[in-house]
């Protein structure tokens, strides 16, 4: 009987506006074996959004006391608001075998490279700034002022792509999707991840 091994955890990182949970709710469709993980957030529930299924919803304090007893592998203010990502419902995931895909910023995926957890990090662009600006502007009801911030953040966090294992492009959205999914396939391959697997059957060869 082949041994299941532990699930492995992406990070996709990229700009508000580029497309990032897009693309991992498509993976997450196409791929029957991996989860996109749930955050837990301080803000309040939009329209459209449910408790427990587009996030953990809870109050500020409830996410600081969280917080403060090492809850979250990482974490991060994002405008005002915060978001995490539990320690037990990621490491219950992988230990299940199931892999798992963050969609968190740069400073949330600094957080899990310095926890030492072996992981897969993605840094996603748009093909330009100005289609990321159009993009933003299209999409968004914010006012000028957080836009500009979107825009700012944007621009300081683009040059950390050095900082992952790889970059995509996401100029179309159906070519983007295919890139990744053939990234988490050679990941699942890689020697180290498959010895377990390979071991089982290496030993039907020796029966």
């Amino acid at each position: 009987m082949l041994s299941k091994p532990r699930g492995l955890l992406f990070i996709i990182s990229a700009a508000s506006g580029t497309g990032k949970t897009t693309l991992a709710e498509r993976l997450v469709q196409i791929l029957s074996n991996l989860r996109m993980s749930r955050s837990y957030t301080s803000r309040a529930v939009r329209a459209g959004e449910r408790a427990g299924v587009d996030y953990n919803f809870v109050s500020r304090d409830e996410f600081d006391a969280m917080v403060a007893r090492g809850a979250f592998v990482e974490w991060a203010d994002v405008f005002g608001n915060l978001y995490g990502t539990s320690r037990a419902d990621t490491e219950r995931l992988l230990e299940s075998g199931q892999d798992v895909v963050l969609v968190i910023d740069v400073q949330g995926a600094q957080q899990v490279k310095a926890s030492g957890i072996d992981h897969t990090a993605i840094f996603v662009l748009p093909p330009s700034f100005e289609i990321l600006e159009r993009r933003l502007r299209g999409r968004s009801a914010d006012s000028e002022e957080a836009m500009q911030r979107r825009l700012a953040a944007a621009r300081a966090e683009a040059g950390s792509y050095a900082d992952y294992d790889y970059v995509v492009i996401n100029d179309q959205l159906e070519p983007t999707v295919v890139r990744l999914q053939e990234i988490i396939a050679a990941e699942r391959s890689r020697t180290h991840r498959m010895k377990k697997i390979a071991e089982d059957v290496i030993r039907t060869f020796r029966k």
